[in-house]
């Protein structure tokens, strides 16, 4: 090191300091430089020669060595070319990236070296003609230095460097070694935007696309990185908006275009895979602005991008090119308003009083037109269409009617009432509409299926079962199709493989049921029943490139809109309208419980758009779905697009499948809904959100959900849904069942919570087990058990939280020693369905208010939220009478994630996620709200502990949970959330899950309950307590451990990662004594029920 030092020493020119004092105490220092040349010389050649030694090299560039501030003083201070030119080579030599020169070139630039070569460039451009040699090292250090240097953009600028660099590119077009460094340096310059827009004025853009230019066999490989740093440089400066318009104007994007199809006509080797790909970002930094969309769009991009793309996707390596004109293609796509007069639901619910600041009274008092999704104009064509259709049509809809679609009507009085004398049961409910005139039939007969009989044409002529309610009620009793002559619905024999479906009840239970579109149909499914698989159903693969081909095809809409039928087969908007039916098309039904599609467009021959309605009194809020299809071909692959979806990620992307019913297979004895569906995925589209609906953000577009299916029954009629269906009938079915499975140690108690807005009962349910007598102990006994509070469906469209339900609901009604323990453990209040209107009308999340019932726990309105309202109120009233619940438990459904998991409440551990300046250790917590989580973790195969969060979020405080947690002062307070996809844990990994699975997981629930009863148990915690101790600390045995996935952590609103495109997850009583109990124990009981008469009379007041 000394050689190399004492070498760096002697090249550097000698400098003699000579200090005289004079008499006035004035010191003047005389600064003389004496150069040694020759000798300077011969030591820079030493000094290049030994830094082709790596160590060599660390040594100059060594923290206190002085190398480089030696090096940078002898160039800043050199007088003669040469040696300047040996100094830039010994600098570029040091900091050749290659060898590892990334740390000297921070040494480099934090000695000052980046402004003495920018200096050092402005003063040799000022005495023309700069030395090319010099100019050439002078650059090529600044393109490894620039990116270094978080400062170098206003360096430059600040020293003039931008025009030099720019110019010596202006000159020397044809001098490729040159332009090179000089390109590079150009690029590194616009990665500053100020810089960007400089160059942009200078003329940048006009110099660089002289060098841009067509594939050309003669070019040599220099000449094709110079084209490639021109386009890459062109790419930075067109970063800002300002130049890339002015590319824009000048015309440059179809020029790009065909240089781009230029290179990708003669690359046949793909050799240059860069360059092309490289053109395609500059073309998707132009298309950033409308102003070059527009342009885009009039160069006939779409069109170029798309023959382009699709002769690159048999070649995998060529994916980047494919993925990127897939991007430009898909901005550039014309955004297209959903074909709809309005988003706001095709149904309305008068409400009792409409709340100043909420969404209803924002969504009814928007200026006209500001909700609709297509202008005026549309709207005008469209009643014009309308009204020719009609008047062509006429006779078709007062002759015609196919046999297939022709209703099943189920009279509750003698068939020889006209239906013009029948009147309904209420005014509203199960009347058939004015328009709709269901054809009525003399003779019907339901039977069980005889055994070896087939007849797969029997579904012909059937239709939909049509439910009609009398005055006096009545029996099934008729059935005829279109001659005349008695039809048998052959009902599958489901009785012993469902214990609590009766096809027969269930009709009974339908005609109570008040919808707000007076639904007159039941649901095939719904009617005859639905029996788990046995066999397990794999979560899907996915294939690779699904995506973009589904995509591409979407594009080619736009390409050839002659191939496109634009067909409309269904819309709820247009109920009068007669569509043409030419056979070919499939057939579409929603209405019925629970049943959500609003429009179907057949786009082509096999592939049908379509769109989901709002909820009731909203203008969003489309997930849900639940859809009848006939007329299909077997064999045949049908696509369907549900184009109006909301949320930017789905489990569709990652394995989840549809669900289907085939009516058909029901009849031959498999009546099953069964995962179905290829080539699923889910996507954004091109049309457009409004801001009304997308809270405000515009820009917003929706998502498309695209799935294929092949149908194997000819004429079959087959149902989709979004997750297993869950009827608010089904529900009323259930209970009158479990009811009758009650002996004479299970209580149970039916009551009715409240009235919902739309008229229907809110069921409230009690269950324990009945004392062993009425004497004082065994009173006493009974009165001591805790409470456990639960409720689910709050949210219409998570189906599967009832399923979850339905399992407990089964457990706690068993006759298992569990169960009975179980009962004896506890007093079970249980809401199973807290929002009846949401489930009847088939909304996703709202309650008919508009609103989702989870926010409004806080400050519920007994008008606008009764479910809520009394919920709270039993709550209340509980806590108010020591009797505050132990558990409460409010299902869910979690559309994003995988497995099932709980969200609890923890002060502790809020703080420490939240980074709170308040240190958790001064916080002194009971760590009981863990125990259930971990309990099911051990337990339950679908549940995951891992997924668990404890972390009360500002978002949520008006939820369920915390207002429970909060305010009735309940620990243990959660929400269970039931994937809607599968596991990817356990016993179920990699498989989807299934009704069998969700209501496993409801009564594993129980069984929890009954350990759990063990820890907080005073008599038992005694025996129990180090036990118990031992669980509490395995559950925080990671909490110090950071990033790490624990029940502590911050859940994230999906398990997958997210995709390229932006694919943005909360009173009243009919009492009755029971017969089942001793008259003796009437009066007692009545008073021990929290739900009890005389219990209700109070709990307004305390509210």
């Amino acid at each position: 090191m000394q050689n190399y030092d004492s070498a760096v020493t002697e090249a550097v020119p000698h400098t003699h300091t000579h200090t005289h004092t004079h008499t006035h105490t004035h010191t003047h220092t005389h600064t003389h430089t004496h150069l040694c040349w020759p000798n300077a010389l011969y030591c820079l050649c030493y000094l290049m020669y030994g830094l082709v030694s790596e160590k060599t090299r660390k040594e100059v560039t060594s923290k206190g060595s002085g190398g480089m501030e030696v090096i940078l003083s002898s160039l800043e201070n050199a007088q003669d070319l040469q040696t300047t030119l040996n100094i830039l080579a010994i600098l570029n030599e040091l900091i050749c990236v290659c060898l590892g020169g990334g740390r000297r070139t921070g040494v480099f630039v934090s000695k000052g070296g980046t402004a003495i070569l920018l200096q050092m460039l402005v003063s040799s451009s000022k005495n023309p003609p700069a030395n090319e040699e010099l100019m050439l090292h002078i650059h090529t250090l600044l393109v490894k230095v620039g990116p270094k240097d978080r400062k170098f953009g206003v360096k430059s600028r600040l020293n003039g460097a931008l025009n030099v660099t720019l110019n010596l590119v202006k000159h020397n077009l044809q001098n490729h070694k040159l332009l090179l460094p000089c390109l590079q340096v150009l690029r590194v310059y616009s990665s500053n935007l100020v810089n960007a827009v400089s160059l942009g004025k200078s003329g940048a853009l006009e110099i660089m696309f002289e060098i841009i230019g067509p594939f050309s066999k003669k070019s040599t490989t220099l000449m094709k990185y110079v084209v490639l740093t021109s386009i890459t440089a062109v790419l930075c400066v067109c970063s800002s908006g300002m130049n890339a318009r002015r590319a824009v104007d000048r015309g440059y994007l179809p020029t790009l275009l065909s240089i781009y199809q230029d290179w990708h006509r003669h690359d046949t080797r793909h050799r240059h895979v860069v360059i092309r790909k490289s053109i395609l970002a500059c073309i998707k930094n132009l298309t950033n602005i409308k102003l070059g969309r527009k342009a885009f769009i009039d160069a006939n991009g779409m069109r170029i991008l798309y023959n382009t793309s699709t002769e690159c996707l048999a070649v995998r390596t060529l994916d980047p090119l494919v993925n990127t004109s897939s991007l430009i293609m898909r901005k550039c796509f014309p955004k297209n308003r959903l074909p709809l007069p309005t988003i706001k639901s095709v149904f309305h619910h008068p409400l009792p009083h409409i709340a100043a600041g909420g969404p209803v009274a924002q969504l009814y008092n928007q200026p006209p037109g500001v909700d609709d999704v297509v202008d005026e104009s549309d709207e005008n064509e469209a009643t014009e269409v309308d009204t020719e259709n009609e008047t062509e049509y006429e006779d078709d809809e007062t002759g015609h009617k196919t046999q297939l679609h022709r209703p099943i009507i189920i009279p509750t009085t003698p068939s020889s009432l006209g239906a013009q004398n029948r009147r309904p049961l209420r005014e509203d409910l199960l009347t058939p509409k004015p328009d709709e005139s269901p054809l009525e039939l003399d003779s019907i007969s339901i039977s069980k299926r005889p055994e070896g009989t087939a007849d797969h044409d029997l579904v012909c002529s059937l239709g939909r079962l049509v439910v009609d309610a009398g005055v006096n009620g009545g029996s099934v009793d008729g059935l005829q199709d279109e001659g005349g002559e008695q039809a048998v619905l052959e009902v599958p024999d489901t009785a012993a493989l469902l214990p609590l479906h009766d096809p027969d009840l269930y009709l009974e239970m339908v005609k109570s049921t008040r919808s707000v579109p007076a639904y007159t149909e039941v649901a095939y499914p719904d009617y005859f029943g639905h029996v788990a698989l046995n066999l397990r159903e794999p979560i899907l693969e996915r294939v690779y490139g699904v995506q973009r081909t589904k995509i591409f095809q979407d594009i080619e809409r736009l390409i050839h809109s002659s191939d496109i039928l634009d067909k409309v087969v269904y819309d709820l908007d247009n109920q009068r309208s007669v569509f043409i039916d030419n056979g070919e098309s499939l057939k579409f039904n929603s209405k019925f419980e629970s049943g959500n599609l609003r429009k179907a467009i057949q786009v082509r021959k096999f592939e049908y758009d379509l769109i989901l309605n709002s909820d009731i009194n909203s203008n969003h809020y489309h997930q849900w779905f639940y859809f009848e299809v006939s007329n299909m071909r077997p064999g045949v692959r049908y696509r369907f697009n549900i184009i109006n979806c909301e949320k930017s990620n789905s489990q569709f992307n990652y394995g989840m499948q549809v669900l289907m019913y085939s009516v058909q297979d029901a009849i031959n004895g498999s009546p099953h809904w069964v995962r179905t569906g290829s080539d699923i995925c889910y996507y954004k589209n091109h049309f457009s959100r409004s801001s009304i609906a997308a809270g405000g953000q515009k820009g917003k577009s929706y998502f498309t959900l695209t799935f294929t299916v092949t149908f194997q029954h000819k004429d079959d009629v087959c149902y989709f849904a979004y997750h297993y269906p869950y009827t608010y009938s089904m529900l009323k079915m259930h209970l009158q069942k479990l009811s009758a499975l009650r002996t004479a140690q299970i209580y149970y108690r039916q009551d009715d919570l409240c009235e919902t807005l739309g008229g229907n009962s809110c069921p409230l349910l009690t269950i324990t087990a009945m004392p062993e007598s009425s004497s004082n102990d065994h009173i006493s006994q009974f009165r001591s058990r805790p409470v456990v509070f639960l409720s689910a469906r709050v949210h219409p469209g998570e189906t599967n939280s009832s399923w979850v339900m339905k399992g407990t609901l089964e457990f706690l009604m068993s006759c298992s020693p569990q169960a009975q323990s179980l009962r004896e453990s506890y007093i079970f209040k249980i809401i199973p369905m807290l929002n009846p209107d949401g489930v009847i009308n088939g909304n996703h999340r709202c309650s008919l208010s508009g609103e989702d019932l989870n926010r409004q726990w806080q400050s519920p309105n007994a008008e606008l939220h009764p479910t809520i309202y009394h919920a709270k109120s039993l709550l209340q009233y509980l806590r108010a009478t020591g009797r505050t619940p132990l558990v409460f438990c409010d299902y869910h459904g979690h559309s994003r994630k995988k497995n099932v998991f709980m969200y609890g409440c923890s002060i502790k551990e809020t703080v420490w996620q939240t980074n709170a300046n308040t240190s958790t250790c001064d916080l002194q917590e009971d760590l009981g709200y863990r125990t259930l989580p971990k309990l099911l973790s051990q337990m339950a195969p679908v549940f995951s502990l891992s997924s668990c969060s404890f972390v009360v979020e500002r978002s949520k405080e008006a939820t369920a949970r915390v207002v429970v947690w909060r305010e009735i002062g309940v620990q243990r307070s959660y929400t269970m959330e039931s994937t809607l996809c599968g596991c990817d844990q356990g016993k179920y990994k990699g498989l989807q899950i299934g009704t069998s699975e969700l209501e496993e997981m409801g009564a594993q629930f129980c069984l929890a309950l009954l350990r759990l009863r063990r820890y907080t148990s005073p008599l038992e915690l005694q025996n129990h307590n180090s036990h118990l101790l031992d669980t509490e600390n395995d559950l925080i045995d990671t909490r110090g451990i950071p990033n790490i996935t624990s029940p502590t952590t911050y859940v994230l609103e999906e398990d997958e990662p997210a995709f390229l495109e932006e694919v943005d997850y909360s009173a009243e009583s009919n009492d009755e004594n029971d017969p089942d109990l001793e008259p003796d124990l009437q009066d007692n009981l009545a008073l021990l029920d929290p739900s009890s008469d005389s219990e209700f009379s109070r709990q307004d007041s305390v509210n």
